[in-house]
């Protein structure tokens, strides 16, 4: 196994110290893809590894490069509900309505998992309400399909 498939089991098991070690012997990966496309940036932050994702993002990692279907790293923590990634990733710069290859933005997923707090985050930086996805549907609809009242409450309040 190469050092490359060895850095992204690091990351996925969250090992700052193997990961701190590799990356200082090969910088280059900082930015490496594995075979689904995955940068370490977006590896960290879908296992929810916050102090490997802020190492990373403190040695230049792009944050928003694009897996394989054109989710960055703050589209998933979105999905996956990651309240305190979405904040750091936010706060790092993260481009706040990036649009996935079904046209999706971090406040379409949080309105789709039914995500508050995470969407209330978006939308204090900035997050737009009236994006529509590839089916039409915009944030506030998919919190009404949800039938989540917090959701659309807080949609509402800024549209």
């Amino acid at each position: 196994m190469g050092d490359t498939a060895i850095f992204f089991d690091h990351i996925r098991s969250g090992n700052l110290v193997e990961v701190t070690r590799l990356l200082s012997k090969h910088p280059e990966l900082i930015n490496a893809r594995d075979s689904r496309e995955f940068t370490p940036l977006i590896l960290a932050t879908y296992y929810g590894h916050l102090e490997v994702t802020q190492f990373l993002l403190d040695n230049d990692a792009d944050i928003d490069e694009k897996d394989g279907s054109g989710n960055t790293a703050l589209l998933g923590v979105c999905f996956k509900g990651y309240e305190a990634l979405a904040k750091l990733l936010l706060e790092a710069g993260a481009s706040v309505n990036h649009t996935n290859a079904m046209g999706a933005t971090a406040l379409i997923y949080a309105a789709t998992f039914n995500k508050p707090g995470i969407a209330k985050l978006l939308l204090e930086h900035g997050a737009k309400a009236d994006v529509k996805d590839m089916r039409g549907n915009t944030a506030l609809d998919q919190a009404k399909m949800q039938e989540a009242a917090d959701m659309i409450k807080l949609l509402q309040d800024y549209s």
